[in-house]
């Protein structure tokens, strides 16, 4: 059974503020370090909306990321300390890539980087090597152009036969400890997007130049979270998809404030593996 069987409206959910992008005029640019001087370190400013999200609980089985671009996973691990990069890359990566791989029925999965965020009241989200801060605005990690760029960047001698198959951009998402009420995490049904929704922005780094989608407000958008979640239990979100024919391609999420959070909550504590994953047909 489908979403579109289900009565969303029954749902339970909270409503909270989403921060979706405010109009701008050109192309939104975002620095990943500290901007030349004069210059602001964004361009793409946060429009506040409040919004319903649901809870997916209900329903976790019914969401799938050809149809909603997201979909909840039991994946227990064995992981001792995520902050040990060594041990991430040594012991969870190889775990990440088999899972994804048998879930997907993927022919290749090939894990590109990974981030851990810690929240930190007040703190800015920056890049020096510490952990990050939750995302709390409305994005795409990739576009249509910089979701195939990852394959040339990633694997450039194979990208042009990888390219006549299907490629896409899946992140892995899991709480580091549990149970989550801290700044979860809300995911935008795909089919509730329009393509005009979407708006391409740049993302500088020093030595390269990224592209992510930004967000525009659309009331038709549906949101979704999975309350409590714990550390055996994943999100998978789909960033980019190069297949055109007619699945959900990207699925915008943001971290959220959840009203209903108790004040004791402890911090959010998560981590995010970037995959590219490969179909030949």
């Amino acid at each position: 059974m489908g979403l579109h069987e289900t009565k969303i409206e029954s749902l339970p959910f909270v409503t909270a503020e989403l921060n979706y992008l405010a109009p701008t005029a050109g192309k939104p640019r975002t620095y990943a370090f500290d901007p030349p001087p004069g210059e602001p370190k964004s361009t793409a400013l946060p429009e506040p909306h409040n919004v319903p999200i649901f809870d997916g609980r209900l329903i976790a089985g019914q969401f799938s990321l050809d149809r909603e671009g997201f979909a909840l996973v039991k994946h227990p691990t064995v992981v001792k300390n995520y902050y040990d990069d060594n041990e991430i890359r040594r012991v969870y990566y190889p775990a990440v890539e088999a899972f994804l791989k048998a879930t997907l029925k993927a022919d290749r999965v090939v894990i590109f980087d990974h981030t851990v965020r810690k929240r930190v009241e007040g703190a800015p989200d920056v890049r020096d090597g510490t952990p990050r801060q939750p995302a709390t605005r409305v994005h795409v990690d990739q576009t249509d152009l910089s979701g195939r760029n990852r394959v040339f960047e990633h694997l450039p001698e194979e990208a042009n036969e990888l390219l006549k198959g299907r490629a896409q951009v899946i992140n892995l998402w899991r709480p580091i400890r549990g149970p989550l009420r801290d700044a979860p995490l809300a995911m935008c049904d795909g089919q509730s997007v329009e393509q005009g929704d979407l708006i391409a922005s740049d993302l500088i780094y020093p030595n390269r130049q990224g592209e992510t989608y930004s967000v525009k407000y659309n009331a038709n958008h549906r949101w979704f979270y999975f309350p409590e979640m714990t550390p055996d239990e994943a999100l998978l979100l789909k960033c980019y998809d190069s297949a055109t024919d007619g699945r959900t391609r990207f699925a915008p999420h943001t971290a959220f404030i959840d009203p209903t959070t108790p004040a004791d909550a402890e911090p959010r504590e998560s981590i995010e593996v970037r995959t590219l994953v490969f179909h030949k047909h």
